[in-house]
């Protein structure tokens, strides 16, 4: 049985996927062993405990550096010994103190095509842009900000959504389908890091390319 952390500032929606998806067996032979989160307040701590999870609050406002949060957030996972650490929705810069920690075993998950619009605001960016696409990137985390290797991206067309509201209503679904997906191909090491890139065994090659969701 392998053991995932998920790791979330806000409602939680991700992990309560991650969740339903080890519950319905698209993610096998794991457990989510823990939901940590930087944010007291955060909705999603509320539902995780709803549904029996074991969690964790690790406020960054309790360290005076970005530095010393990391090295108590790596000594509490470090504790759990998981096999895999998801971000979903969490809201910190990890600094090398945290990556190289658990180098090759974290992924996060985020809203926008990458290489385009790392950082925040991405559905405004997108429909400020009059982009025709729109989407989601799931990769490894590294040191550099959403720089990891790509392991597999959603995309849609944007048509005539207008407000960014609804934009990203319409991506969550494509995050919530396609997240699990990963998560276990990633738990049973059909996908894995390397500093040169990821590498799929051949039943996951099809994820190389950009998959459209018709939402």
């Amino acid at each position: 049985m392998k053991k995932i952390v998920v790791l979330i500032s806000g409602s939680g929606s991700n992990m309560v996927a991650i969740k339903n998806a080890i519950d319905n067996g698209i993610i096998s032979d794991t457990e989510l062993s823990c939901v940590i989160s930087n944010e007291p307040e955060a909705g999603g701590i509320e539902k995780a405990q709803h549904l029996g999870l074991p969690t964790q609050i690790l406020s960054h406002k309790d360290f005076k550096t970005r530095e010393m949060f990391d090295e108590e957030l790596v000594a509490v996972i470090k504790n759990i010994n998981p096999d895999l650490i998801i971000l979903a929705g969490f809201m910190r810069i990890l600094t090398s103190i945290f990556t190289s920690a658990f180098e090759g075993k974290i992924l996060n998950i985020h809203p926008s095509l990458l290489p385009k619009y790392p950082g925040l605001h991405t559905h405004e960016s997108a429909l400020k842009n009059d982009d025709r696409e729109h989407g989601i990137t799931i990769h490894f985390v590294t040191e550099e900000l959403d720089g990891g290797p790509i392991i597999a991206q959603g995309y849609l067309v944007i048509g005539d959504t207008k407000d960014s509201k609804s934009l990203q209503q319409r991506i969550h679904q494509i995050e919530h389908d396609l997240y699990p997906k990963i998560i276990n191909e990633v738990v049973a090491n059909n996908i894995v890091y390397s500093s040169q890139g990821t590498i799929y065994h051949p039943s996951c090659q099809n994820y190389q390319d950009k998959i459209f969701y018709a939402l």
